[in-house]
């Protein structure tokens, strides 16, 4: 099974790139994203999800592993083939889709081609809770690991700071930051306040 490839770029196509290792020619599929980071002539680093078929076999490449994992993640979603995870992907690079996701936005995931109004949906329902889990990974990264209940009033402090309109890699921040500065059970409520207040302006915390 190939798990990564390294050559030069040897032909450019509308969604693969043919890439040559050592005098052999892999043709591999890619999002646009992908795609516009490479040049013909250019030397690559390519981490490859290889799909096996009976009739045909696959080779889909990407940028680095993070969108790999999305591109594998997405298609786990009925209705999202190995065309449409890409094209999504074209659109929405895996920090935005983190955010896409986390704050059910599925106006964002329809702008990528092949995707319609009800399987923006479906995805969004499907793949909210997982992506909760892995931003729950990167807050542990950052706080060590947390007990269950810390873990649960994190999860839902971010979630209510998303809705409110902000990124959630900066709610993250903000809350992690709240727990640092309040004790291990503090309420979700008290979360959303403190992080609040670490994601407003210096000097309207310094005059609150």
């Amino acid at each position: 099974m190939i798990g990564r490839l390294k050559g030069v770029i040897d032909e450019l196509g509308e969604d693969w790139a043919l890439v040559d290792v050592n005098g052999v020619g892999y043709q591999i599929f890619c999002s646009s994203r992908t795609l516009s980071r490479f040049a013909v002539g250019q030397t690559v680093l390519v981490e490859i999800e290889t799909h096996v078929r009976e009739d045909h076999i696959h080779l889909y490449g990407f940028a680095d592993s993070e969108e790999r994992d999305w591109f594998k993640l997405l298609t786990t979603v009925q209705g999202v083939g190995t065309k449409v995870g890409l094209a999504i992907l074209g659109v929405l690079g895996p920090d935005e889709l983190m955010q896409v996701l986390a704050a059910a936005d599925k106006a964002a995931v329809s702008r990528a081609p092949g995707v319609g109004p009800k399987l923006a949906a479906r995805i969004v329902s499907e793949l909210k809770d997982k992506v909760s889990a892995m931003a729950m990974g990167e807050v542990a990264k950052s706080l060590g690991p947390l007990n269950s209940s810390s873990a649960g009033a994190v999860s839902e402090a971010a979630s209510a700071l998303v809705n409110l309109g902000y990124g959630l890699s900066e709610a993250l921040t903000a809350v992690s930051r709240a727990l640092a500065n309040l004790s291990d059970d503090a309420s979700v409520e008290d979360l959303i306040r403190e992080g609040l207040r670490e994601l407003a302006p210096v000097d309207a915390r310094a005059g609150g």
